[in-house]
């Protein structure tokens, strides 16, 4: 059995914003497997959390994981999810049931709530998914230069 253990948590700038997820799978050990940061477009913070849990989920499966430890500073998740508080909002409830889902792929879950400081680098990770598309909307790829066709170019000597 191999036993994992996800930091997930999500950011939003704006509340709806610019967001990010950011994920960190460890073994028991605290070896860390995966760490993830992405941009996931404009999203309220609470779909962010949700979306870096799912992501957090499907990466621990390809991980081959059998059990995991979720670990998320969001109460509203880990409430939720261990079903202390019912999923009212229409935007949180395929978020939820997916996460449902995934969650019964593995033979144990337990989902606790952390303190921030805890979820650290998850927090950072979420946050650099979206430093690096802002980034990316300032800074563009520049175009490859076009081949020239033969004959095109001047060769000094």
């Amino acid at each position: 059995m191999k036993r994992v253990v996800i930091y997930s948590d999500g950011a939003s700038k704006g509340n709806p914003g610019d967001a990010g997820i950011g994920v960190v799978i460890s073994d028991t050990q605290g070896n860390v497997l995966r760490e993830i940061a992405e941009y996931i477009g404009e999203q309220t913070n609470n779909v962010a959390e949700y979306s870096a849990l799912i992501r957090g989920l499907e990466e621990a499966a390809d991980l081959g994981a059998t059990q995991v430890e979720i670990r998320t500073d969001s109460e509203l998740l880990a409430r939720q999810l261990t079903g202390v508080y019912k999923v009212k909002a229409a935007n949180l409830k395929p978020l939820f049931e997916e996460a449902i889902v995934l969650i019964r792929v593995f033979e144990r879950v337990s989902i606790s709530h952390v303190v921030r400081e805890l979820n650290k680098r998850a927090d950072e990770l979420a946050n650099e998914g979206i430093k690096k598309h802002k980034s990316s909307l300032r800074n563009p790829a520049k175009p490859a230069p076009t081949p020239k066709k033969a004959g095109q170019g001047k060769l000094e000597i």
